[in-house]
Formats: structure tokens, sequence, C-alpha cells
């Protein structure tokens, strides 16, 4: 964009009327320094266009890029037989563009991926999301005694418990895995 310094304008004066029609008529016709000239000269739409979206959070020199792509696509499209300026229909197709992209961004904001840099530990390693919910893989011998383990315990618990502390700990906890009909009678129990 730099190149299109020319005194105390950032983007070249747009075509005359007439300018216009001879240079799409010699686009039309395979000229493509034309479709260039054309390109070039309205810039400075893009540039006007791309301002209404500085509020978004995407670089003024993206939204400038992104209308750019929206300009080119009218020209090649535009057909002059409508009796519609190129300036007016280009702007549409600019806007349109534009927030194709803004949607499209919109949607990427979402998503989110277990390879992307989530921070770093304390020794300054970047951490991913993977790491962090990356499970640890159980050996079959840990799980078996585990279950053993809690068998032991319950079994314990029936001993030195009695009924209604036992009913207790099974509400407060979860034991068991009761059934909310079994909770139900369990509460009953518990307050008596």
């Amino acid at each position: 964009m730099f190149g299109y310094i020319q005194g105390n304008s950032l983007f070249p004066e747009p075509l005359s009327p007439e300018e216009e029609k001879e240079y799409i008529d010699k686009m039309k016709d395979g000229d493509e320094e034309a479709r260039n000239i054309l390109i070039e000269r309205n810039l400075r739409l893009v540039a006007h266009i791309s301002k209404k979206y500085s509020t978004t959070n995407i670089d003024q020199d993206d939204l400038i890029s992104i209308g750019s792509i929206g300009l080119i696509k009218a020209i090649n499209s535009f057909d002059n037989s409508k009796n519609i300026r190129l300036a007016t229909y280009a702007a549409r197709c600019i806007d349109n563009e534009i927030l194709m992209f803004i949607r499209t961004s919109k949607k990427t904001k979402a998503e989110v991926f277990l390879n992307e840099s989530i921070g770093k530990d304390k020794d300054d390693n970047e951490i991913t999301l993977m790491d962090v919910i990356e499970k640890e893989e159980i050996c079959i011998d840990d799980e078996i005694d585990l279950k053993l383990k809690i068998k032991e315990l319950y079994s314990k618990m029936k001993e030195v418990l009695k009924d209604r502390e036992m009913n207790i700990l099974k509400l407060r906890f979860g034991l068991n895995r009761n059934t909310t009909k079994n909770t139900t009678r369990n509460c009953k129990n518990a307050r008596d």
C-alpha cells in the first residue's frame, strides 16, 4: 500500500465516469492492464469501506486486504450494461467480503485446539490443552487392587458403623450409587 503514496494521498484518485467506462470496455476485450488500473483506482473505496469495521478486533490492513479481494471479484463480475457505476457495485461486494470474513472468524474464535498453547509451567515450558487433559493409563493390577480395597472398606464400615450412620454416609457421599428411590427411603430412615 505504501507504493500508492502520491503527494498527500495514500491511494490514486478514482476514475472519472468516462475513464471508468473506457477501462471496463478494454477489460472486457481482454486487456489485463485495464483490469489492474480499475483495481488500483478503486482501492480508496476499499479503504473507506474497511473503516466502517474498525471497531472489530481485526487489523485495518487485514480488512483492506480482504476488501481488496471483494473489489477484484466485483471488477471480474461487473456488467456495465446494467446502468450502474462500478463503485456502487464494488461497494456491496467489498462489504460482503469483509462481512463473510468477520462471520467466519467469529465461528473459529470459539474453537479450541488440543495442541494450542494455554500457558507456561514454572520452568517456562509451553503447556498445551493436551498436556492438561491427557489421561494417565492405569495399570490393570492397580485398578483391581483399588476395587478390592473399596470392597474391604465397605465391609469394615458395615462392621463398625450402625445402620443410621451407614445410611448418612451413603447419602452424604453417594456411596453404593443409591438411586433416588433408595435415597428417599434412606432419608426417612436417617431422620428417625
